[in-house]
This record gives structure tokens, C-alpha cells and sequence, in this order.
């Protein structure tokens, strides 16, 4: 989940040489080759045919679901049904839906007759066999593997066989939630990014199950939609995400260690990247974050740190670790741990070696990525990362900071683009 941010298409206003440490020219026009290319077609998306898509089921009412909806109904044109467990729940979706297109009606971005069609185009129901003649249903329910298991359970005997069946997970397995299907072939991980209407990524995750004609209607799915897709390998966190959590759990550590919050906080502000880490995960969530955080320790424990901080502030209900301002909550700040004697603390007590420290553990991860063949290169973790978390284009997204950094060859011996002229 990441806000909506304005791309940088430059260093930030008022940076120094030494603040950019990517030569812009390089970094931006291999970012403009990249994306002016994968928004075509989406790389190893299979050659079958796509089916059509008349008509689209959402499961959920809550945020995502009904943004979900809405991003279906105006691309598309086509009927979107919404179901939840309570008439309570779809009203208040239906409600939420109603009073966005008010919105953009004032605006200007729709009139008023465009708007009434639209909505008319949504309707909700707390009755899933309505779904039987649907071509697509997509699941938004809570991020948690059972409860995804039981909700295709419930949707596989009412759908038609040809229906393709998705899943907005933004890190769980699609593998292990088809367990149990008779024809697992047919679900496809669809994770958009929030706000869905603003982001333009969309990882599709394939499974070793996944048949071609399903992949195929998730890709032209996708394209339709007006979105740039990016085939991912169904593991941990998929691309975004994955990387996401790395940065936050190694800045978590450090704070829980008795590092100041501050000096950890704008440790990457010379990198220009959007917003700071602890602004990014107060627009998330503490208790999203914190989900997120366990299952990709889960997955891989001896580098992704559950945070003590993180989950005691997600228990206090705190919108995070700073306020509205950019400052630390006194509330967070009495959550955090004591530092321990013998922490490591005072190795960290310089902004620039915690940068260095994250930027190594970044590309600890990407290298890893790689070799896991999540996706087929260094091209698309950037494009992830340039479209589904706004890092600014002067950066080329991640992978050509990470050599100009020297963070690529500490780490691995070597440049991710060797030969790019990046590092310098």
C-alpha cells in the first residue's frame, strides 16, 4: 500500500551534487527507455488468446474492494458486482462509491450524466451466487491465507468454468491459496497498488499452476485497465512489497537498537526518494506493516526483523511513529525499547553509515530476487519500484542507485548493469 505521491522527474529542488548521487542523465534516460518500452506488452506474458472480460465480481467491501470496483467500472464499462458478508458492509461501499464520483463530478474530471452511468454500472449484494455469470472475480478480502482459502472455496462450485479467478494478495502465497481447487489453474495474483485509480503497476502473480489462457486474460486484464504489468514468480512479498519491508526492517532494527528515530528516519533523504521511511509506513499502517513484516520473517527470519517498536505502537493504535507534521509522536517515542549495553548503537550514530547499511541490504535482496528468478531481471525490479512505490525517475529506480552506490559490488562483487556507466 503506498500513498499517492508526485513522481520526481529530477534531483529534489535545492539538491547539491553530492545529495543526487546518480548521474541523472543515465539513471533518467535509462528510467524513460524502461518505461516508454515495458508499457507495451508485459514481458513473458504467454501468446494464447485472451477471454473476454463483460462483466466483474469483487469480493469485499471494504477500501481496496471498492476501489477496486470503481477502477473496473470506468475502464472497462462493464457490470461490477460487490458482495461482502453484511448488507451493511456492500452499503457502505456502494456509499463510499457514491460519494467519489460526487467528487469527481466537482472536480470536473466526470460530469454529471457520465457519473450517474457509472455508478449505475455497480450494484452490491450479500449473495455470492450471483457471481455464477461472471467472467472475472477478484477476492479483496483480509490479508490472511485461510481466510482467502475459504473465500475461493465458497466461489469455485458457483463460477462458471471459465471464469478466471484473482487475487489482490500483496504478499501471500497464490500457490498455497488455490490448495484445495479443483482447477487451481485459473487463479492469478492481480496485486494492485493504493491508491488503485493513481498507481499504474500491477504485479501478476504466476504459479506453477497457472495456465496460459488465464495468465493471458491477467495480462490483457491488466492492459485494459490502462495499468503496466509485471510478471512475478509467486514468492514472499513479490517485488514492491519485498523490498519495501527490507528498508523498514533494517531501519526498525536500528531504532529498536537505540538509534535515534530522526537520524534513522532521514539517513536515505540525500537519495530523494518520495518521503522518508517512517512517513511511507505511517500511510501504510503500523498493524498492516507489522502483518507484512511477520510473514515475510516467516518466509525468510534471518533477515526480515519483527520490529518490538512496530508492534507495540500497531497495539497502541498509533497512526505510526511520527505526527502529521513529519515529527516523533511522544507517545511512539515512549514505546521504544531500552537500548540494550552491549547494542550497536553508537556504530550507527552517522547518517551515512545507516545509509550505507540499508542500501547493502538492498541489494542483498534484489541480488537474491535475481537468483530466485522472481522476475527475469534488474529492468523489472526498477520498474516496480519506479511505478508501484514512485521512486523518482532521476534515480532510474533501484537498481542503478544500488551500483552507483557501490552497495552492488560490496555486496555481490559486482554491478547489476555493468556496463551502463551508473557506477562511476
Amino acid at each position: 500500500m503506498i500513498p499517492d505521491t508526485v513522481v520526481e522527474t529530477g534531483p529534489p529542488a535545492g539538491a547539491g551534487e553530492d545529495a543526487c548521487p546518480i548521474p541523472t542523465k543515465s539513471a533518467g534516460a535509462y528510467a524513460k527507455a524502461l518505461l516508454d518500452t515495458e508499457r507495451q506488452r508485459t514481458v513473458g506474458a504467454p501468446g494464447a488468446a485472451p477471454l473476454p472480460v463483460r462483466s466483474v465480481g469483487v469480493v469485499g467491501a471494504g477500501l481496496m474492494a471498492s476501489q477496486l470496483a470503481m477502477v473496473f467500472a470506468r475502464q472497462l464499462g462493464v457490470p461490477v458486482l460487490i458482495t461482502d458478508l453484511s448488507q451493511a458492509k456492500v452499503d457502505g461501499a456502494l456509499a463510499w462509491i457514491t460519494a467519489h464520483l460526487e467528487k469527481l463530478v466537482s472536480r470536473g474530471e466526470l460530469n454529471e450524466t457520465a457519473a450517474r452511468e457509472l455508478g449505475s454500472l455497480i450494484r452490491g449484494t450479500v449473495d455470492k451466487r450471483e457471481y455464477a455469470n461472471c467472467d472475472v472475480v477478484i477476492e479483496a478480502v483480509f490479508e490472511e491465507l485461510n481466510v482467502k482459502r475459504a473465500v475461493f472455496a465458497e466461489l469455485e462450485p458457483l463460477l462458471r468454468a471459465d471464469a478466471l479467478l484473482l487475487t489482490n494478495t500483496s504478499s501471500l502465497s497464490v500457490t498455497a491459496m488455490g490448495q484445495g481447487l479443483a482447477h487451481p489453474e485459473r487463479l492469478v495474483g492481480l496485486h494492485f497498488f493504493n491508491p488503485v485509480a493513481v498507481l499504474p503497476l500491477v504485479e501478476i502473480i504466476r504459479t506453477g499452476n497457472s495456465d496460459d489462457v488465464s495468465l493471458a486474460t491477467a495480462c490483457s486484464l491488466a492492459r485494459l485497465l490502462g495499468k503496466t504489468a509485471v510478471l512475478v514468480a509467486d514468492t514472499p512479498g513479490f517485488v514492491v512489497n519485498r523490498i519495501l519491508t527490507r528498508l523498514f526492517c533494517e531501519l526498525l532494527q536500528l531504532i529498536d537498537n537505540g538509534t535515534d528515530i530522526e537520524l534513522a528516519d532521514h539517513a536515505l533523504d540525500p537519495l530523494g526518494l518520495p518521503m522518508t521511511p517512517l512517513t511511507l509506513l505511517g500511510f501504510i499502517g503500523p498493524a498492516v506493516q507489522l502483518h507484512i513484516c511477520e510473514a515475510m520473517h516467516a518466509a525468510y527470519p534471518d533477515r526480515f526483523y519483527v520490529s518490538t517498536s512496530l508492534a507495540a505502537i500497531a497495539d497502541a493504535r498509533l497512526r505510526g511513529y511520527l505526527d502529521k507534521s513529519g515529527r516523533v509522536l511522544p507517545e511512539a517515542a515512549a514505546l521504544l525499547p531500552a537500548a540494550d549495553v552491549g547494542s550497536d548503537a553508537g556504530s550507527y550514530a552517522d547518517a551515512d553509515v545507516i545509509k550505507r547499511r540499508i542500501l547493502d541490504a538492498l541489494a542483498e535482496e534484489v541480488g537474491l530476487m535475481l537468483t530466485e528468478k522472481v522476475v527475469p531481471g534488474p529492468a523489472d525490479i526498477d520498474l516496480c519500484m519506479l511505478l508501484g512505490a514512485n521512486y523518482p525517475r532521476h534515480l532510474g529506480g533501484l537498481t542503478p542507485m544500488l551500483d552507483q552506490s557501490g552497495a552492488s559490488r560490496r555486496v555481490w562483487g559486482k554491478d547489476f548493469h555493468p556496463d551502463a556507466g551508473f557506477a562511476h
